[in-house]
């Protein structure tokens, strides 16, 4: 693939930052970096060529900024803008600022964002492209259009996303508290309280299908994900292929996906979200129009860069056309997150005192951290994903397991251990889990952490020098229990 751009900045932090320079040194482009004060000493400050600061903690003065991170891209003379994932990634604002400024948007047409981030206008066009949708109604007032959609339903933001703004309804005698929570909370998270209603479907699975169009009015779709493993609709463990879809039901998917895609003329990376239902049936949920934080099953399972892919139809180039759309193995990832899941999920801060990543066959890590790093309360608490590849779907769990049993994070608490028994359970081998399974099946936890944390601090320790000695090759390395590296362990 040739080299499409000179320059390019990367509007994001963390492991999605990294991720992308990392593709940039691959097809030698040049990188910047934007970080806030917090953020200096971050691993993609110092992986990238140039580093700008942008402003302080609050996201809001920093990676929000249009201006700063335009500011920062005019002064190093980058010619493109990646948004990664978060933040600014699915502003339409900023993609046509973007190139108001005359450089290029790594991303979809501000219009498909736009038409996709709309809840009820992305449904109605949905059933214009022919694409199944889950029965429902933005006519929440109209008594024969809520009986058409039935019990139980869901009450759900048109702007929202992740779970804000949403509520089960089981009967009419819960609508209208649903509806004025709902709408207070969307109005407060997405500054619009408009919401619709929607039947709910009982134990289905989240099936998202990669989809990727060029400027020439090419649109393919890469395979789907499994993302059923949820909490809180927060994605825990993501698996391609689904153990659910078989050959026959991919190429159904990747119909309506491709039909989804074409109908907001979409461009570069994005995700259609389907839930597929016990019967077989699938309907459309929304689209992500952006990279997924779960892109590199994807690549592992398909063979694909999809960022390189990105960068290439971003500078005008067409889409290959040997691009793979069977899986050539299995893939899982596991998202780890600062959180302890004895206090339920409460997010966890302190400095990263020990980072160990995990290494073998078929085992990749995208880290946003590093030694000395301070994990702080103003972003996201997600630090790493751990991904793991074998020739089917047992050896990729066991060999995430395996990888995850040697990963070692110490200073902050961490989901760790968690993961690993959520892989062991017997639904999740099986292939069975919905995305009601994790609120339904509390995993037993300990607060014990792991033996392999604690002979990894213990040889760490052991090998630190005697106090007041320089000497050997832990020197200055401090005494994990008393800096209670033990907190977050498990």
């Amino acid at each position: 693939m040739s080299r499409p751009f000179r320059k390019l900045l990367i509007a994001n932090r963390g492991e999605i930052a990294v991720r992308v320079i990392r593709a940039c040194k691959a097809l030698g482009i040049g990188s910047v970096a934007v970080y806030s004060e917090q953020d200096r000493d971050s691993r993609h400050v110092g992986l990238a060529d140039e580093a700008v600061e942008i402003g302080p903690a609050p996201a809001s003065e920093s990676y929000l900024s249009v201006p700063k991170i335009l500011a920062a891209a005019s002064a190093t003379g980058a010619e493109a803008i990646h948004p990664g994932f978060g933040f600014l990634s699915e502003n339409a604002g900023f993609a046509r600022a973007v190139e108001a400024a005359g450089l290029v948007w790594v991303g979809p047409p501000p219009s498909a964002m736009e038409a996709m981030g709309r809840k009820i206008e992305s449904r109605e066009r949905m059933k214009g492209a022919s694409v199944p949708v889950v029965p429902g109604t933005h006519l929440i007032d109209d008594e024969a259009e809520r009986a058409a959609v039935g019990f139980p339903a869901v009450v759900k933001a048109s702007s929202g996303g992740g779970g804000k703004g949403m509520r089960i309804v089981r009967g009419p005698g819960e609508l209208a508290e649903a509806l004025a929570s709902c709408r207070r909370e969307a109005e407060a998270a997405f500054g619009d309280g408009t919401v619709y209603l929607e039947r709910y479907l009982e134990r289905p699975r989240h099936v998202e299908v990669q989809v990727f169009g060029d400027c020439h009015g090419t649109i393919v779709a890469i395979g789907e994900r499994d993302c059923s493993l949820q909490r809180r609709h927060q994605k825990v463990i993501e698996e391609s292929p689904s153990p659910a879809v078989s050959p026959a039901l991919r190429a159904q998917f990747a119909e309506a996906a491709v039909s989804a895609a074409r109908a907001v003329g979409y461009r570069n990376a994005g995700t259609v979200e389907f839930l597929l239902a016990p019967d077989g049936q699938f309907y459309f949920l929304e689209m992500n129009t952006r990279l997924q934080v779960e892109h590199p099953v994807t690549e592992e399972a398909f063979g694909v860069d999809l960022v390189a892919l990105q960068l290439a139809v971003a500078a005008g180039e067409r889409l290959p056309a040997d691009l793979p759309s069977v899986p050539r193995g299995h893939a899982m990832e596991a998202r780890i997150y600062a959180e302890d899941p004895d206090a339920g999920f409460l997010p966890q801060t302190g400095k990263v005192l020990v980072y160990r990543e995990p290494s073998g066959p078929g085992v990749r890590v995208d880290s946003g951290i590093c030694e000395g790093m301070e994990v702080s309360v103003h972003y996201d608490p997600m630090l790493a994903k751990v991904i793991a590849r074998g020739t089917n779907r047992d050896e990729a769990r066991r060999r995430l397991a395996a990888a995850l049993s040697e990963m070692v994070v110490l200073g902050v608490q961490t989901n760790i251990s968690y993961l690993r028994r959520v892989l062991d359970t017997p639904e999740f081998r099986a292939g069975e889990a919905d995305t009601g399974f994790l609120e339904r099946t509390p995993v037993t936890l300990s607060r014990e952490p792991d033996d392999g944390v604690f002979q990894a601090a213990a040889r760490l320790f052991a090998s630190a020098p005697a106090a007041g000695s320089s000497a050997g090759p832990a020197a200055g390395f401090p005494d994990p229990i008393a800096a209670g590296a033990f907190r977050m362990a498990s």
